[in-house]
């Protein structure tokens, strides 16, 4: 995972303008522009897949972090769109919490291994990329004319660096000097010289370098450059030691130059840790460290950020046998690869050393690799081998090929005096290598495990500490974002009353003198007095004719500075500000509300039915009309509720159920219009209220109260009218303008039921109920 860092500029000085293209923009929107092309130009890489992006800018932590370790490459274009040049130009404040966010990460995961050697493969690479005005460093109380980051300790094991970065950390400044007038001539493309601010000083000593920008076109090709600088490496320092090396006698012409500067001896170059198929950083050997770990040591001294590596200019002969992991690191082009390859030496190597990471003086220091061009003379490597190998690689050649893996008791010796002069954390390696090589079982035995043992219980404690408290502190600074500074309003502060106030009030001579005064003279301990806010508030009209005339000019000038100020890919986000407005309020009850809360949402409540030929209820009605089992007692209120029929239920009718036409009431004062005739069913009676009742005695009926029917099976239906006169009731049963009625009868010799609900009025006030018992129907 590579991390890319932007540090934006956000003090009062980017608001000055620049020439661009024939407008003048600010040289915040410059800035701003150029982090997006330099998203865009990454993203088309392969390589860019698990890039994590971090924002910050110049104000006070832990407020000038907008995207972090958690945030998305969409949240930080959102945060880059909203910043604004308001503040001083802190920008040691802002190195300080960029080394800070990214060294907390390291702590908690403990890719450092401090006191248990140098890992390259163990890395996070960083690339910090400061676009910068290079305005004075300005602060509450003054004006830096050096850069100095603060030193405090703010993360858990700061203490085991003395410097602020690691070593896989560099800084580039992107220094804008672009003027506010055309440019008399064009700016030749090419190399572009280093500025001269103090940022230039903190990029050297990272590894970086910064960058004076004069123009919009130097400005994309520096960070067109910049993008391939993201590789996977480490930063070390390597130093010259002994005689010069003797010119070669084929490369002497091509040499002398750069002998003559000198330039190749000293310095920092980046080594470019090779990737595996899956990206995975891959390293054997580790780098020595700087003292003699010792377990009665209490406490782990401080290394430098980048490694020392000192080299001489005696020509060796490169060393390797068979089946002997190595590490190949490929240095950086810069005057010391120039200068080996001007040599054309590739059959000859320069050993390289640790200072201080012997055992003792006497032993003096061992090498741990060499240096070497590559055959094709196009590049140079750093071969990492294991400690003190000249010693090392006759012993295990002599194992395999001499004794067989059966050693003596003089090898064993001569390995022991090895184990002596090596430091203890390189008895992992060492045992992995052997298992490589096929040495398995001599790998436990050759190397004791005490060796393993080379750190202190206390130091060790230590480590696991900082570790726990890491991952306590990184939560709490990935909490910490995305919140805004309080607000602190300007007020003046109550000073508290005097001694001669207090005289008006506890003096009896001047107690009733001072009575009607004394409300006055009270104390306000705390209080404040607030001053008119000086900033109007950022409001937003929807009608201009809102806008107070006291205003206008205030608003005209902030809407010419948040829009017209803005870059060209963003005045198309209208929809995206249209979002972020509050909703208005909405109606009271401006829908209505669904009673209906089960089966179907969307279903309404019809009150009225109206009943066709096609709704038969093949159920059986309503409970009160049905006479059986356990059934209801109808309902005495004289308005009934019309029960709306149950659904049938899937499966063959049973046999004991009857065959009735639904009805649905309605009141005789609302007119309907003349139907037509419904047709005659079985058991049912058709009486017009306009037609004449038929007469009991009428041939149709063969008795005044009972009377036969045929119907089209075996059995008979037994139909029966009676006649009684009583008072017309309130209300009528009516459907459709025609009036019907059922009448059950009990077994033979009972009473006659009729319900109470099924009555029609006749015309001279009698009421005539009818019912037709049958049996139930058969299904086919």
């Amino acid at each position: 995972m590579r991390v890319i860092v932007f540090i934006v500029d956000t003090s009062a000085s980017m608001n000055q303008r620049a020439y661009l293209g024939g407008q003048r923009h600010s040289l915040l929107y410059m800035a701003k522009n150029a982090v997006e092309t330099f998203v865009k130009i990454r993203q088309r890489s392969p390589e860019s897949h698990g890039d994590r992006y971090m924002l910050l800018t110049f104000e006070e932590p832990p407020f000038n972090i907008k995207a972090g370790w958690k945030e998305n490459l969409e949240t930080l274009s959102n945060e880059l769109k909203n910043l604004q040049a308001t503040g001083l130009s802190t920008l040691e404040v802002a190195l300080k919490s960029a080394f800070d966010l990214l060294n907390v990460k390291r702590m908690e995961t403990g890719i450092d291994m401090y006191g248990q050697g140098r890992h390259p493969f163990f890395l996070q690479p960083a690339v910090i990329v400061a676009i910068t005005d290079g305005g004075k460093l300005a602060y509450s109380g003054g004006i830096h004319e050096e850069l100095n980051l603060p030193m405090n300790n703010n993360i858990p094991g700061a203490e085991l660096t003395r410097e602020p970065f690691r070593w896989d950390q560099r800084l580039f400044g992107l220094v804008l000097r672009l003027t506010g007038t055309p440019p008399l001539e064009r700016v030749p493309m090419g190399f572009v010289s280093r500025d001269g601010s103090p940022i230039d000083a903190i990029c050297e000593a990272t590894g970086g370098r910064s960058y004076a920008i004069t123009s919009h076109r130097m400005l994309m090709q520096c960070v067109d450059s910049l993008v391939q600088k993201i590789q996977s490496g480490v930063v070390m320092y390597f130093e010259k030691i002994g005689p010069d090396p003797p010119l070669s006698t084929e490369g002497k012409d091509d040499c002398s130059t750069v002998f003559a500067e000198s330039s190749w001896q000293v310095g920092r170059r980046m080594i470019h840790v090779p990737r595996s198929a899956k990206g995975y950083a891959v390293g054997f050997w580790p780098i020595p460290e700087t003292f003699w770990p010792d377990v009665n040591t209490r406490s782990l001294a401080p290394r430098t950020a980048h490694p020392v590596i000192q080299y001489t200019c005696t020509n060796q002969n490169p060393m390797i046998i068979e089946n002997l992991p190595f590490d190949k690191y490929e240095v950086e082009p810069c005057p010391l690869t120039q200068y080996i390859l001007s040599r054309k030496q590739a059959s000859t190597c320069w050993q390289v050393f640790v200072p201080n990471s012997y055992r003792s003086s006497e032993s003096g220091q061992h090498p741990f690799g060499y240096l070497k061009a590559s055959r094709n003379l196009q590049s140079v490597n750093l071969i990492v081998m294991p400690y003190n190998y000249p010693a090392l690689l006759p012993l295990l050649d002599e194992l395999f090929r001499v004794h067989r893996l059966k050693p003596t008791a003089e090898w064993r010796s001569h390995f022991a005096n090895y184990l002596r002069t090596m430091p203890p954390y390189y008895a992992t390696p060492l045992r992995r290598a052997l298992t490589r090589m096929g040495a398995t079982n001599l790998a436990s035995t050759l190397i004791p495990e005490s060796l393993d043992n080379y750190l202190s219980y206390s130091i060790v404690n230590y480590l696991k500490r900082l570790k726990h408290q890491a991952k306590v502190e990184f939560d709490r600074v990935c909490s910490e974002l995305g919140r805004t500074p309080q607000v602190v309003v300007d007020s003046i502060e109550v000073i508290p009353r005097s001694a001669f106030c207090k005289d008006f009030i506890t003096n009896p001579n001047l107690i009733e003198k001072c009575l009607n005064s004394r409300e006055q003279m009270n104390e306000f301990p705390g209080f404040a007095l607030a001053l008119k806010e000086r900033e109007m508030r950022a409001q937003n009209f929807l009608n201009p004719f809102d806008i107070p005339r006291s205003t206008l000019l205030d608003q005209v000038a902030r809407m010419r500075n948040d829009v017209h100020s803005m870059p060209v890919g963003q005045t198309k986000n209208g929809r995206e500000y249209l979002k972020r407005i509050a909703p208005p309020l909405r109606e009271i009850e401006s829908t209505p509300v669904r009673q209906h809360m089960f089966e179907n949402s969307f279903k309404v409540d019809k009150v009225c039915v109206m009943v066709d030929e096609a709704d038969i209820d093949l159920v059986g009605g309503s409970s009160s009309q049905s006479g059986g089992h356990g059934a209801k007692r109808p309902s005495e209120s004289p308005n009934p509720i019309p029960v709306r029929p149950s659904k049938r239920k899937a499966g063959p009718l049973p046999r004991d159920f009857f065959f009735q036409r639904p009805f649905s009431p309605l009141s005789l004062a609302s007119p309907s219009p003349q139907p037509s005739p419904i047709p005659m069913l079985l058991g049912d009676m058709e009486i017009r209220p306009d037609s004449p009742l038929p007469n009991v005695n009428s041939p149709m009926f063969s008795s005044p109260t009972v009377g036969r029917v045929d119907s089209e099976d075996e059995s008979d239906s037994l139909l029966v009218i009676a006649d009684y006169s009583i008072d017309p009731p309130a209300e009528t049963s009516l459907l459709n303008g025609t009036s019907k009625c059922t009448l059950t009868e009990d077994p033979p010799g009972g009473n006659i039921v009729m319900p109470s609900p099924l009555q029609t009025l006749t015309e001279n006030g009698t009421i005539l109920r009818l019912i037709q018992k049958s049996k139930p129907l058969k299904t086919r």
